[in-house]
């Protein structure tokens, strides 16, 4: 005996007929095109329009809704990266190189925590108090700024006695 596949009419074709002229929408002139649907995604989410609001808020937070502080468009956000004192010691394997120096270069480094032993860092910026607990441990940082504005520096002297030397030469070819 051969098993034979039930089919199962979709609902919609089930609606049809007598007394289903609207095959389960509701009023009959609610299904006609999407006058009735309130918009696609997030309309009708304003600020006073609070049919979709809870919806929103547990999809994006409570922060969705209202001004965010006063800073204009134009300001530039403060995107620099800070690490503590107190982070480098705990993740000491993660920020070590193979001279057992501290590899910070796109970071500040902040005064929070204490040094005990002595560390070098090497790091785009760093606060006093940072500077101040690493020195008194015996350790040093050095800035990274530091280091391009001497090179830079030597570059300009370099080119300036080059420019020098030109001039006394064309002023002896005279």
């Amino acid at each position: 005996m051969s098993l034979r596949k039930t089919h199962k009419r979709k609902k919609y074709s089930r609606m049809h007929g007598r007394n289903m002229g609207t095959a389960g929408h509701g009023a009959r002139k609610k299904n006609k095109g999407s006058g009735h649907r309130g918009g696609i995604g997030m309309a009708g989410s304003g600020k006073r329009g609070d049919q979709k609001k809870t919806l929103v808020q547990k999809l994006y937070g409570h922060g969705y809704f209202g001004k965010q502080g006063i800073t204009s468009k134009s300001t530039q956000r403060d995107k620099r990266q800070r690490i503590d004192l107190r982070d480098i010691i705990s993740n000491k394997d993660k920020y070590k190189n193979k001279k057992g120096e501290f590899e910070l270069k796109e970071y500040k480094i902040l005064g929070e925590g204490d040094v005990s032993e002595k560390m070098i860092i090497h790091a785009k910026e760093a606060s006093a108090s940072a500077i101040e607990k690493v020195k008194k441990a015996g350790g040093e940082i050095i800035l990274k700024k530091k280091e391009e504005f001497e090179a830079k520096k030597l570059i300009i002297t370099q080119k300036n006695k080059e420019a020098v030397k030109g001039k006394k030469e064309k002023v002896v070819s005279k």
